[in-house]
């Protein structure tokens, strides 16, 4: 058995200095606290609003399937790849844009509706009062028509 012998590739100069600008890049990154104590960064995605998106997700999937439309023709009619559907569906795109949300509420025959309540007080109180549960963050944020 013969092996090849694979010859090493030439760099030149200008190469070089590209992967080293690379390197110095990687050593110079910030941490995550680092960073968002620039204020570049708004922080991960919160809980709350992380499970109010799957919950719109969720009901957007199961108008698909009561309206019998396979992902292919959603894809065709939103113009989003089907593998991008499905990941969305399947929850591996965890933080998709309006713009996703609106295409495929309209591609399954549905309305996407966005309300914006200012939080609640309790009387005599200067501090909004704390959502107990899941069910009260999604109270008014997201509605179907």
């Amino acid at each position: 058995m013969n092996a090849k012998r694979i010859a090493k590739p030439t760099w030149t100069a200008a190469d070089r200095a590209r992967h080293k600008a690379i390197r110095e890049e990687f050593e110079r990154r910030l941490s995550q606290e680092d960073w968002q104590a620039t204020g570049a960064s708004e922080g991960s995605i919160k809980s709350g609003a992380y499970f109010a998106v799957r919950i719109v997700v969720h009901e957007l999937k199961q108008a698909r399937e009561s309206a019998g439309l396979t992902l292919a023709q959603v894809s065709k009619r939103t113009g989003m790849d089907q593998a991008t559907l499905s990941r969305l569906e399947n929850g591996r795109q965890p933080n998709p844009t309006i713009d996703t949300l609106w295409r495929y509420a309209r591609a399954v025959g549905r309305r996407l509706v966005l309300t914006h309540a200012a939080p609640t007080r309790a009387p005599g109180n200067s501090k909004p009062t704390r959502l107990k549960g899941r069910r009260d963050a999604e109270k008014g944020m997201v509605e179907f028509a």
